[in-house]
């Protein structure tokens, strides 16, 4: 059902709107003038508004222009008592999407088009509820973003994923290079094969390359039986080596044949054996600078880097973070059966502005910690960590130096980066003043609506 906001200054008519569509399930406010109105579209989303276009503090065409700058995609239905075609042309241009007498059939006249919206707003659950069950089944279910990167590597995904060239993906950690790699083998002709993986900054070499190789009884000490190694195990499949860039150089030479000739010699054996296995790789090392001290063959880069992808750092894809949280916060609530179903708004400000310098998988166990920590129903900033609040407290105070203070540091600093935070912590600190209502800031400080969506966007805010 769909939530409808009533505005008309006649409150006989907003009892019979209200009543007549409460009766048929839709979850329905009212406002008797244009303030009351532009109150409640700052503070929650509404589906549908009917309004009368003749009031005496604010007309409807003014609400309906407040309307589409907070709230673009609500429906807005213009409601008069005295239709003139200057009026209806004035609708129209400012994106009015129906356009009712009011009169004896005013009834009659909104039921069709806010049970349209109804029925609109439904078979949208329904193709989201459809794209999440595919995410699920293909692999991508536990990717969670919407920002214009991460969209980027979704559609990179499902066009590598039927290749059989090798991937190397690149970032830092925690970023989720695992699930990339997951998902392309899950995506893929192999999904039914194994997907096998190694971290192989784990290993010592000698133990890296009987991992990886297996070997034969007797092959050292302690060799009493022969064993696979990961390469005949992940046959038909995928093989994900995690921290590729802690190989020896002999263990990369090695690798590096594998690669080549598609065969697998274990140790202390005469005899090679073929296989057929995808290799994923992942660093957070940055493997060019790595080749040109040494330390990283190139031949065997190029053997890897066939196909790139780098997963971009949660600080960079800002407007993700709500959505991680959100999809954190269900999963943990649950697993600890604690009634938590939400983050306030001076929490979720702290999460967004924080940098992450572990990533997703600090944001993750933020959330994790905050549930256990917290004794009300939804998250609060007193259950974050030192560190987050912290930092929110210390971008603050920069927003209100009027720059005569602002020593260059010894070390020089990167200026446009430095003017970029600046920016983004004015915002911050415009929003902290106003309780999260976004009008409210841009006028603070001295810019329309439009220009405040776009930096807020830019910055992720």
């Amino acid at each position: 059902m769909a939530h409808l906001l009533i505005v008309d200054d006649e409150p006989s008519i907003c009892e019979l709107l209200e009543i007549s569509f409460r009766k048929e399930g839709h979850k329905v406010e009212v406002a008797t003038n244009g303030e009351a109105a532009k109150r409640l579209l700052a503070s929650r989303i509404f589906d549908i508004v009917v309004s009368d276009i003749c009031m005496p503090d604010m007309d409807g065409v003014e609400l309906l222009r407040y309307c589409k700058e907070v709230s673009p995609s609500t429906t807005f239905i213009l409601v008069t008592g005295v239709p003139t075609i200057d009026t209806a042309i004035h609708a129209v241009n400012f994106g009015a999407d129906r356009y009712v007498i009011k009169g004896d059939r005013l009834l009659d006249e909104l039921r069709p088009a806010v049970q349209q919206v109804a029925e609109n707003l439904a078979l949208k659950k329904e193709a989201g509820y459809l794209r999440r069950e595919v995410r699920r089944l293909t692999g991508l279910d536990h990717m969670i973003g919407t920002s214009p990167k991460m969209r980027e590597i979704f559609e990179m995904i499902e066009t590598i994923a039927p290749q059989t060239s090798r991937v190397l993906i690149t970032g830092e950690s925690g970023t989720g290079k695992e699930l990339v790699a997951r998902a392309i083998h899950e995506n893929s002709p192999r999904a039914k094969n194994p997907f096998i993986t190694i971290n192989c900054g784990a290993f010592p070499e000698t133990l890296l390359e009987s991992e990886l190789f297996g070997y034969v009884k007797g092959a050292f000490t302690g060799a009493n039986d022969n064993r696979r190694g990961l390469f005949h195990a992940a046959h038909g499949g995928t093989l994900f080596m995690d921290e590729v860039g802690n190989m020896s150089v002999t263990m990369q030479v090695k690798l590096y044949r594998v690669l080549q000739e598609g065969k697998v010699r274990p140790i202390g054996s005469t005899e090679e054996t073929d296989v057929d296995v995808r290799v994923i790789t992942a660093t957070n090392k940055d493997l060019e600078k790595e080749i040109a001290e040494g330390r990283f063959r190139e031949d065997l880069f190029y053997r890897l880097n066939v196909i790139p992808i780098h997963l971009p750092p949660l600080r960079e894809r800002r407007e993700d973070i709500p959505l991680l949280a959100r999809e954190f916060l269900g999963r943990f609530a649950k697993s600890m059966a604690k009634k938590i179903d939400g983050i306030t708004p001076e929490a979720m400000r702290r999460l967004e502005v924080y940098d992450w310098p572990g990533n997703v998988r600090e944001l993750e166990n933020t959330i994790e910690r905050a549930i256990a920590l917290e004794s009300g129903n939804r998250i609060s900033d007193e259950a974050l960590p030192d560190r987050i609040r912290n930092h929110f407290q210390e971008l603050i105070p920069h927003a209100s130096h009027n720059g005569n203070g602002n020593a260059l540091p010894a070390e020089g600093l990167n200026l446009e980066e430095h003017i970029q935070a600046l920016e983004r912590s004015y915002l911050l600190a415009a929003l902290e003043r106003t309780g999260g209502v976004r009008t409210q800031a841009a006028g603070i400080l001295k810019m329309s609506y439009r220009s405040f969506r776009h930096y807020a966007k830019k910055y992720g805010v």
